[in-house]
């Protein structure tokens, strides 16, 4: 007998985490394959793990955005609770990094979509949080999609995860939010997709060192890595745009990701030169 979460009849496991399992599904109604996020049955009965899945399925629904993994569902069975999102065939940008650095053609438009995708949200007042490769999707034309909103913070709802909490993914985490800063803003973002950006660049994380301690203290303290010593090969200035996104001070960041974007879209396009003596 096929297992079934509501209508949809659940074909394998595609990833699971500390809230929640996400599985490949299909919709026999429309005929398509479907992703499952379904909640951990042991997290039912804490009321803010409820809700806190609630508000992610409330909140990606507000974001539409064409770089946004899309919901489709939200719903109940017995114990459990489940959000129904688009199936993205082309696997996580984790999974492509797990071959070694990418192409340099292939950055700016994977950096573009997200940072599209985080300025909408910042828009909306919303923060992701936990911008990393595994949560950088691929759908089968090779598109880059922004997913996971479960730890997002919403700037006028304190309601959507509490203020203090240190909550994350610490090789990508910003210093302030490391410090549980009640005031985050999009610049956190920014800095953890600097994090993405420098990973997609070089193969290797820029502060990941063997505990979590030590890892929390390189972001704080320690200074950005060199992607020119990383990459000596390359004569492109990629310092330039990964101190201005990891700087330790939010105020001395990008304003926004699409900032960001823009400035990694000039450098591999030949108009950084350019740009530079126009500003």
């Amino acid at each position: 007998m096929t297992e079934r979460i509501g209508r949809y009849e659940i074909i394998k496991r595609l990833g699971y985490g500390g809230m929640a399992a996400v599985y490949l599904g299909y919709d026999p109604l429309i005929r398509r394959d479907v992703a499952v996020k379904v909640l951990a049955i042991q997290l039912m009965q804490d009321p803010s793990f409820f809700d806190r899945f609630q508000q992610e399925a409330e909140t990606i629904a507000a974001l539409e955005h064409p770089a946004i993994v899309p919901i489709y569902d939200f719903g109940h069975q017995g114990d459990q609770s489940y959000i129904v999102m688009r199936f993205m065939s082309g696997g996580t940008l984790e999974e492509q990094l797990g071959q070694g650095p990418m192409k340099l053609q292939e950055i700016a438009p994977i950096v573009d979509r997200v940072a599209g995708a985080l300025d909408e949200a910042s828009r909306k007042n919303i923060i992701h949080r936990d911008i990393k490769p595994a949560n950088i999707l691929f759908d089968s034309k090779g598109q880059a999609f922004l997913s996971d909103f479960g730890i997002a913070k919403s700037t006028e709802a304190p309601g959507l995860t509490a203020d203090n909490t240190f909550i994350g993914t610490v090789e990508y985490m910003s210093p302030e939010q490391i410090q549980g800063d009640a005031d985050l803003d999009g610049r956190t973002d920014v800095y953890s997709l600097g994090i993405v950006l420098f990973y997609m660049l070089t193969g290797k994380l820029p502060f990941k060192k063997d505990t979590m301690v030590s890892t929390i203290m390189a972001h704080l303290t320690e200074p950005i890595p060199s992607v020119q010593e990383a990459l000596p090969q390359s004569r492109l200035p990629w310092d330039d745009i990964l101190n201005k996104a990891l700087a330790k001070n939010p105020m001395d960041r990008y304003p926004t990701a699409g900032e960001m974007g823009k400035d990694v879209s000039s450098l591999l396009s030949g108009k950084w030169y350019l740009n530079k003596l126009l500003d």
